[in-house]
């Protein structure tokens, strides 16, 4: 399995820290010389591997291993663009890290055995570096480069390469260090349940087990901030000057941007499987949205579920997470789904108005919920197959007999965590540590 863990890293003086920024530049000057050399050579019609020695230039400065490892890091960058336009992809070329003009992207990659990373009361992490600045910066023939790492890394196993890089909206040097970790660590699930997940971007995830549950994570007041951002990014480009694309400021919004959604997001996966890890699930199926967005598309869908919520990244991210729970998640169709009565079946006599559906046949009830009940009925084949049939989840009204139902659970996100809205069946105050007993 594999994971990766995140730390914020510190210079321990003025001097390490203008060392790192020279490291980390010449970093991004070899991947830009290397980048423009294969670029004229692929346009020109010649081989793209024909190239001048960058290890051996750049050797006194980076080391050899380093300067080794972001040669390889930018050939299986032009490896992976020729594997999709093989497969008739549109793709374009590895591009540049930024220029001498604008500014560099400072980043730099280590080799697993070149650093070493210990942690503790005083966490550090060592790197090497070229004798230049060695030199330069007085470090010693044998000496490393240490850093004071922040942050507890979560995952212990076999380190792989490091990537180390600066983060200019915060002013921070930041690491992302993929390891290796044995399978045996996995969680069983405590039963075999199924679950089924809606996906969209007013009400992030809607969510039905075969337990009974029902969970709804609101995403409207983090999809009006996106669309801030966005339009002031948008003002802001408008006012470049010709030949210009971007600036330090935009690049922040963007980066801000997308850490907002990434945190709302791997907040959620999180808090949500640790609920369906409790309620026993083992299986969780996920729609396909692929036939959806084509069918369906439009510019506010398209800007809500491609670039806001990420509908891949979010994906990736909870089959990533689940393994952690043993839990499998399934990509399953989803079709007719948000347009099926629960009640009588129907698809064509019913009406969709927000976050409601309605049907002739007197059903009324949460669009969102009512579609992930719908798809989990479809695809699930647990033991409790009966369950739709023995209680119903939605909150409905139905002009025959009434049928039992249980409110939903529903979440709203206050920047930092995805707390329960008093709408649901228990307020947030009701919430208490489980593992306290009296």
């Amino acid at each position: 399995m594999r994971r990766t863990n995140t730390f914020v890293v510190r210079p321990r003086s003025d001097q390490d820290a203008e060392l790192l920024h020279e490291l980390l530049d010449a970093s991004a000057s070899l991947w830009n010389e290397l980048t423009y050399e294969r670029r004229q050579n692929y346009f020109d019609g010649e081989s793209i591997w024909d190239t001048a020695d960058y290890r051996k230039q750049y050797v006194g400065v980076l080391g050899s291993a380093t300067a080794q490892q972001l040669i390889r890091k930018n050939k299986s960058a032009w490896n992976s663009f020729f594997s999709l336009t093989e497969k008739g992809k549109h793709c374009s070329p590895p591009g540049y890290w930024g220029n001498e003009d604008d500014g560099r992207t400072l980043r730099t990659y280590i080799r697993n055995d070149q650093y070493t990373l210990e942690l503790g009361d005083r966490s550090r992490l060592e790197i090497p570096v070229g004798k230049e600045l060695k030199d330069k910066y007085d470090l010693g023939y044998t000496e490393r480069l240490r850093l004071e790492v922040a942050g507890v890394p979560k995952w212990g196993g076999k380190q792989g390469r490091l990537e180390l890089y600066y983060d200019e909206s915060s002013n921070q040097f930041r690491a992302f260090q993929p390891v290796t970790v044995d399978d045996s660590r996995l969680d069983a699930p405590l039963a075999s349940e199924e679950a089924a997940l809606d996906i969209g971007a007013n009400n992030l995830v809607a969510c039905t087990t075969t337990t009974g549950q029902q969970y709804l994570y609101h995403g409207r007041d983090l999809f009006e901030k996106f669309r801030d951002t966005t339009r002031e990014i948008s003002r802001l480009q408008s006012k470049l000057r010709e030949g210009r694309y971007s600036s330090n400021r935009i690049r922040q919004l963007y980066r801000g941007r997308r850490r907002r959604r990434d945190h709302a997001q791997n907040a959620l996966v999180r808090d949500l499987l640790d609920r369906l890890y409790e309620e026993g699930v083992s299986t969780v199926y996920v729609g396909d949205l692929t036939d959806v967005l084509e069918t369906h598309w439009s510019i506010r869908a398209n800007a809500k579920t491609h670039n806001f919520w990420a509908f891949r990244a979010f994906i990736d991210r909870l089959a990533c997470t689940a393994e952690e729970y043993g839990i499998t998640v399934e990509l399953r169709s989803e079709a007719w789904t948000t347009r099926t009565c629960p009640n009588c079946g129907s698809t064509t006599d019913t009406i969709r108005h927000q976050d409601t559906l309605t049907c002739s046949c007197g059903f009324e009830g949460h669009a969102d919920l009512v579609a992930s009940e719908s798809f989990l009925r479809r695809h699930q084949n647990s033991e409790s197959s009966g369950w739709r049939t023995r209680h119903t989840v939605s909150r409905q009204r139905h002009t025959g007999v009434p049928r039992p139902m249980a409110r939903p659970v529903r979440f709203e996100w206050d920047s930092h965590e995805w707390l329960e809205s008093p709408r649901s069946h228990r307020p947030k105050e009701a919430r208490t540590d489980q593992s306290i007993h009296v």
